[in-house]
Parts: structure tokens; C-alpha cells; sequence
């Protein structure tokens, strides 16, 4: 099999061109190549016309074919042919042995969903804890929180079937190099994600068939003898000579809850599980601060930055649909801003976990067709800002911020709101409202408009004051003086990390496997899964070999 780069086409036109083009550019035979799949699809719009460019993976038939196919690689090694790489893979373990305890997962977002799934296939019927509701509730629960602003705490945005992921704009883009990549997107598309997944450059989902994904993700762990439990929160771990014997659910047996006996424990908990990592700190795991960010939400009109991005360009057929971005400056004394997560065509979301704090995010639907565009524009956060040593100081941090934000909004989690003409002015404007604009934000369940200095640390103000004309030089626009902010975005990563041996993946409680985002070892729905799938291949090894 031989790999072909930079094979391009106009905007619109049919990929069953690609066969011929291959064909001509390596001095094919006619008819060939015999078989041949997309690896890559990626839009270039640099030269003031709208091209897709694609890796193509092919090979020829016959008696001669691996002759032909080495003498190609010969005559154009280094001009866009190289060997292809086996994309396959299929995780790696071997079955429980005899009398093998079932592995718990606890969490059941990306991570929680990967691990439980590698284990189910490779035999091992795995135990999933997930303290939130099943999907359908769930989402009863959060539609009711976005239009009325009653908080359900164990079923909401962040907690429940899924994961945070869940209620996103379900990018998979992923900078990571690992063949457990492909796997996982193997997984989503075979569950009922769009097929070019498995070759788009910037492949999303969209929180609407994600749902359905996760879903159809679950019944495959169930139907190969594991078994997902829901409002199934971890409250304690038992212990024994520095090794799991035991995880405490709901309090455990003297306050109502349950003992499952266990000798493997994924912990997938997400990042704003921030009451079972206070658990785990007392139970004496090992854990350490990390740096995140913390910033707004920034809402501009899904037009203009389409414009900016794709202005003046056309192909065949229809336009290449909304455009998104992705900015990056550093402020004079060196903190990174940054926009993050940004959903095209989408809407801010409350992201609450907690009664009496406030956080967003941003969604968006598989047809990103709202009318705004949202990012993330965050700021550094690091260790030193936090005012201890504590490993936790970074989550009572966050909290302090939320507890103000919600105050800033007035309460019943309406989130505080502010131009950018008038925040970069520091100066909150009667009328700041603009009512007569297109763009308003799309927050749910509602924004007060209100000067952000009293909801963001100084030097996060300070930076995005900095950034924004030089974000806006990258993206001309960026800086508009109507763009709307909305307060708080505090959970774009998790604030602390749970130590592991990098190479059993365990913590120094062995058994204990942290994972995925909360634990501080992923960025994003597709590294936290490919993290559950590793470490559901080392319980699966470890225990066969045991």
C-alpha cells in the first residue's frame, strides 16, 4: 500500500476525481489504482481560492504489483509518495483469569467510555460508576437548568452519561501521535458518528448525534457482559498495604451506600468532579497542582468570521460551510492567550456543577448553523497565582471566581456579560446592551450586563486587554468593539494532576489507574479516550499476567 500527498481538488468537485488524479500524477496504468481510501481531507483557502487537499492511500493489482509498487517509491520518494502506514489497530490484553475481580470505572466521559469499552471487548465485563443521570434525563435535567436555571448538582452539564463532552461542540481534533487514534474514531463511527471522521482534518461530532454516539457507545460495553450504574458516586476508597481492596459508593454501607470489592480502579472523573478529589486527598493519593486557564466566552457573528476566513472564494457547488479559528499571542510579561474550544455557529452555555457559582462553555449542533460564533479567550493560570501550596488550590481558585461571577450576574445563574468596546475601555457604558445589534449572546439561561472586573483576576483582564489587537491582527474583526464576552469560562482544563507511574499508568495506591482530563493527562475528547484505552489495555495485561 503507497501513500499520496498534496492531491488536490477545486471546492465542489466529486472525490471520485481522486483515482484519475493519482493515477496521473504517479504514471499509473489505466484503471488504476485498483483500491484506494482517503487518509486526510484539509481546506486550503491561502491563495484566494477554496482547494481540498488530500492523502490518499492506494494499491496496485496483479503479478507484479509489489515490483511496480517498490519502483514507484524509487522514482518518487521525497515528490508526495511515501510507504503507507497500518492504520489498524485493536487494543491489546489478554482475558481475566480465573476468580478476577471486575475492573471499576469510575466516570463515564470519554475516558470512562474508552476504558470500559477496551475492557468489555477484551473480556474482563467491567463495572462503570457514573454519578450523573443516564442520557435521556440528563438531558431533561440540563434543558430544564438552560430555560428555568434550576441546578440538578448530579446531573448537569458536567456530570452524567458522556461526560462535559457531551454537551459540546463534540470536536475530535487531537494533537497526539498514537494508532489508538484511529481506533477510537473507528469506534465513534461504527456507534453512529459522520464517517468522514476517520479523514477530515478538523472532524467534530456535534452534541446532538453525540448523544446518540455515547448511547449506542454504552450498549456495546453492556452487551459484552459490562454494566454501567448511574447516580453511582465514589466517596472513598479502602486500602490495604498501599493496594486497592475496596471502592466506597454513596457513603458507603454505614450511610446508605454500598463496598465493591475491587483490585482495579480507573478514576475518569472529568474536571469538575472537585468533592471526589477532596476525597482522594485524604485518602493520601498522590497529587500535585498544574497549570490551566481561565478567561470568557467571546460571541461574534458566524458571518463575519466566515468572511474573514473564506472572503472572496468560491468553488462548485455549495460553500465549505461555517469557519472556525484558532488565535494564539503572548502578553509582555509571557502569559499565552488564547482562544480555545471555539464552536462555530454555536451557543455559550452554563456549565454549572456547584449551587451559588457560575461557569460556561460553548455548544454548538451538528449543523453549526446559529447564527454567533464562540471561543474560549483564556489566560495563563499558574501555580503561583494561586496563593498555596495546596494540590488543590487551583480548584478552590476556580471556585472563588465562580462564587463571583454568579454574584456579578445577580443570581439564578444569569451569567455577567460586557462588550468588548467597553470592557477594553474599562468602562461599562450605560446602554452597553446594544439592543438594535445582530449580535446577541446566546447564553442560556440569560446574561446581566455588568462591568467583568469584578468576576476576573486582575491578570487575566490585563491579559485579555493585551491580546485582543493582537488576536485581531491574525483575524481581522476579532476586536470589534460589539463582540459580546460572558463570564466565566474557569474549566477549559483540569487544575491539578493525579500522580501515576508512566509506565504501569498506577498510581502509588496500586490499582488505582487516574485518567483522562480530570486527572491532568488529556486536552480533548479524543486523548482523554485514547488515555482509557491505554489504561484498559494495562489492567488487561497486568491482570493476565498475574
Amino acid at each position: 500500500m503507497l501513500r499520496a500527498h498534496e492531491i488536490k481538488l477545486h471546492y465542489g468537485e466529486g472525490t471520485e476525481k481522486l483515482p484519475e488524479l493519482v493515477r496521473r500524477r504517479f504514471r499509473l496504468r489505466e484503471g488504476e489504482p485498483a483500491r484506494w481510501s482517503i487518509v486526510r481531507e484539509s481546506l486550503d483557502a491561502r491563495d484566494r481560492e477554496l482547494l481540498l487537499v488530500y492523502t490518499v492511500d492506494f494499491s496496485l493489482e496483479g503479478p507484479e504489483a509489489l515490483k511496480r509498487e517498490q519502483a514507484l517509491l524509487r522514482d518518487f520518494r521525497g515528490k508526495g509518495l511515501e510507504q503507507a502506514e497500518e492504520r489498524a489497530y485493536r487494543p491489546e490484553g489478554g482475558p481475566p483469569p480465573p476468580g478476577a475481580l471486575r475492573p471499576v470505572v469510575a466516570g463515564f466521559g470519554p475516558c470512562g467510555i474508552f476504558a470500559a469499552l477496551t475492557l468489555a471487548r477484551l473480556g474482563w465485563r467491567p463495572l462503570v460508576l457514573e454519578r450523573g443521570k443516564a442520557m435521556e434525563e440528563r438531558v431533561r435535567d440540563v434543558e430544564a437548568f438552560w430555560r428555568d436555571g434550576v441546578l440538578e448538582e448530579e446531573s448537569n452539564v458536567q456530570f452524567g452519561e458522556g461526560g462535559a463532552g457531551t454537551f459540546s461542540d463534540g470536536k475530535l481534533t487531537t494533537r497526539i501521535k498514537d494508532r489508538r487514534v484511529f481506533w477510537v474514531l473507528e469506534a465513534l463511527a461504527a456507534a453512529g458518528a459522520p464517517p468522514e471522521i476517520l479523514y477530515k482534518q478538523k472532524p467534530h461530532i456535534g452534541t446532538d448525534v453525540l448523544r446518540e454516539v455515547v448511547v449506542r457507545l454504552r450498549e456495546q460495553t453492556e452487551a459484552l457482559g459490562g454494566q454501567v450504574r448511574f447516580s453511582c458516586k465514589v466517596t472513598g476508597l479502602e486500602t490495604e498495604e498501599g493496594r486497592l481492596r475496596a471502592v466506597l459508593v454513596n457513603g458507603g454501607p454505614g450511610a446508605g451506600g454500598e463496598r465493591i470489592e475491587a483490585r482495579a480502579l480507573v478514576l475518569a472523573l472529568g474536571h469538575s468532579a472537585r468533592d471526589t478529589l477532596r476525597v482522594l486527598r485524604e485518602t493520601g493519593l498522590p497529587m500535585e497542582q498544574k497549570a490551566f486557564s481561565m478567561g470568557v466566552r467571546i460571541e461574534h457573528l458566524q458571518s463575519m468570521v466566515t468572511e474573514v476566513q473564506y472572503g472572496g472564494l468560491s468553488g462548485e457547488g455549495p460553500g465549505p460551510g461555517p469557519a472556525d479559528y484558532q488565535l494564539s499571542c503572548r502578553t509582555a510579561e509571557g502569559r499565552g492567550v488564547y482562544t480555545f474550544c471555539m464552536c462555530p455557529g454555536g451557543q455559550v452555555v452554563g456549565a454549572v456543577s456547584q449551587a451559588g457559582r457560575l461557569a460556561t462553555n460553548g455548544m454548538s449542533y451538528s449543523r453549526r448553523d446559529g447564527m454567533n460564533a464562540n471561543s474560549a479567550l483564556l489566560v495563563d493560570v499558574r501555580p503561583e497565582d494561586m496563593g498555596s501550596p495546596d494540590p488543590l488550590a487551583g480548584v478552590a481558585f476556580q471556585e472563588r471566581w465562580e462564587e463571583r461571577a454568579y454574584r456579578a450576574g445577580g443570581g439564578g445563574y444569569r451569567a455577567p456579560a460586557q462588550r468588548l468596546g467597553s470592557f477594553m475601555t474599562e468602562r461599562a457604558e450605560e446602554g452597553d446592551s446594544f439592543p438594535d445589534s445582530p449580535l446577541q449572546p446566546s447564553y442560556c439561561p440569560g446574561v446581566t450586563w455588568t462591568a467583568l472586573e469584578s468576576c476576573l483576576p486582575d491578570f487575566v483582564a490585563r491579559g485579555i486587554r493585551e491580546g485582543v489587537p493582537l488576536l485581531d491582527k491574525k483575524l481581522p474583526g476579532f476586536g470589534s468593539p460589539e463582540a459580546v464576552l460572558t463570564a466565566i469560562e474557569s474549566r477549559s482544563s483540569s487544575p491539578v494532576r493525579l500522580l501515576r507511574d508512566k509506565e504501569t499508568l498506577q498510581s502509588a495506591v496500586a490499582g488505582v489507574y487516574p485518567g483522562g482530563e480530570g486527572a491532568g493527562y488529556a486536552g480533548g475528547i479524543v486523548s482523554a479516550a485514547v488515555d482509557g484505552v491505554r489504561i484498559g489495555e494495562k489492567i488487561a495485561s497486568a491482570g493476565a499476567e498475574a
